[in-house]
């Protein structure tokens, strides 16, 4: 099997939102819907106070809430862990945004634009089919189905990888498939400590930190 995953590293990201940025332009999405955003945080006690920076998003759970509210059937998870949208099923009702307890989830009901009236390249982007629906991270589904069909490799293969992932200059990111022990992220899990988000609510995100800490010290403050 595949159980394609996401893992931040919160010792080397720097907070610059490229991530965010490439994210927006590889899916077009409109002002003011960030799929993948950057969450900048204080942690610890004066003095020893530092900043952390937290890439939050969908996190391709292994229970996805949202699924399971969903009244048409639009949100489903794949077998690889991918959790996706329907837009033609979607009714737009919102329920699957409230049951997310990421923050992950974005409606759109009409067009709007970076600067008021519409770019050429707003134009050519522009689709309709993601308004007065949910909308979300995808960990470009596009890119890895490609990836998959022409024998490349998801978190290796540029061309099959997130966008989120290949643009970050810190390399704090990384995807690859966690049933695969010699995956890249695989690696990463095993020789660093982690953390998940929420994990407590026992919804299995797809999304990993690494996050150095004392035996006995808590993860940083949950978003």
């Amino acid at each position: 099997m595949t159980r394609w995953a996401m893992v931040a590293d919160l010792r080397r990201c720097v907070g610059c939102q490229t991530c965010t940025a490439a994210c927006k332009h590889a899916n077009a999405t409109p002002p003011g819907v960030q799929w993948r955003r950057v969450i900048d945080m204080e942690v610890g006690e004066y003095p020893d106070v530092q900043r952390a920076f937290v890439p939050v998003g969908c996190q391709h759970c292994d229970e996805p809430p949202c699924m399971e509210v969903c009244p048409s059937t639009a949100t489903k998870k794949r077998a690889d862990g991918i959790v996706t949208i329907d837009y033609d099923l979607c009714i737009g009702c919102a329920y699957c945004a409230v049951a997310c307890p990421y923050q992950a989830r974005y409606k759109t009901e009409r067009p709007s634009f970076a600067y008021g009236r519409q770019t050429e390249q707003e134009r050519k982007r522009q689709d309709d089919s993601r308004l007065g629906v949910a909308t979300k991270c995808t960990f470009c589904v596009d890119r890895i189905d490609y990836g998959m069909e022409n024998n490349l490799t998801p978190g290796v293969d540029p061309e099959a990888t997130p966008a989120c992932v290949n643009a970050c200059i810190a390399q704090a990111l990384a995807f690859g498939d966690l049933d695969d022990p010699q995956s890249n992220v695989s690696k990463l899990l095993a020789e660093n400590q982690s953390f998940r988000m929420h994990e407590e609510l026992g919804t299995g995100p797809g999304f990993h930190y690494l996050w150095d800490r004392k035996d006995g010290d808590e993860p940083p403050p949950k978003p």
